[in-house]
């Protein structure tokens, strides 16, 4: 486990950002923790510090801040990345799943052929927040076939109760508000 004077530097380079996207959230907004290369490079390495141990053959990222992370963990594990998207952006054959957000309903889409069956996918996001979006990736995964490794995250916003959606899985958080 990383230690917590990193984890403190990375907080210190996310911005809260009040009442986005409406009155009385504060957004953890990690474009600034993004735009500093040595803060982003220790983010990024030690979340696949986290996931090194797993048995992962591919990571599988929701749109858009999830492809951020989630490719280049893969790099970093020496494995595959699978795209899930918001429905109509992917051209081959998909399948869909609805989910429910924290400020309303969505959809994503994964590659029909993207897992073979039985392959073991490390779902990556940038934050858990309800754990819906990581949810329904993890459900696409196992709808065509794959095993869940592992799910890891940035950002856990633990007070959303999140990691309760995802029970009977491992849940990885680099940084806990």
């Amino acid at each position: 486990m990383p230690n917590e004077r990193a984890i403190e530097s990375l907080k210190g380079k996310i911005r809260n950002v009040p009442d986005f996207p409406k009155k009385g959230v504060v957004f953890r907004d990690l474009t600034t923790l993004f735009k500093d290369a040595p803060a982003f490079r220790l983010a990024v390495d030690l979340l696949a510090e986290m996931c090194a141990k797993r048995d992962v053959d591919k990571v599988v990222a929701a749109e858009s801040r999830g492809f951020i992370l989630g490719s280049l963990i893969a790099d970093r594990l020496g494995v595959g990345f699978v795209p899930v998207r918001k429905p109509g952006k992917l051209p081959a054959r998909t399948r869909r799943i609805a989910y429910a957000l924290e400020y309303g309903e969505d959809a994503l889409e994964i590659h029909d052929d993207a897992l073979d069956a039985g392959e073991r996918a490390l779902v990556v996001d940038d934050v858990i927040a309800t754990g819906g979006t990581a949810h329904a990736a993890g459900a696409l995964v196992e709808k065509i076939g794959g095993r869940i490794a592992a799910y890891a995250f940035l950002v856990e916003l633990t007070a959303l109760g999140g990691r309760e959606k995802l029970a009977g899985f491992d849940v990885l958080s680099l940084i806990r508000y």
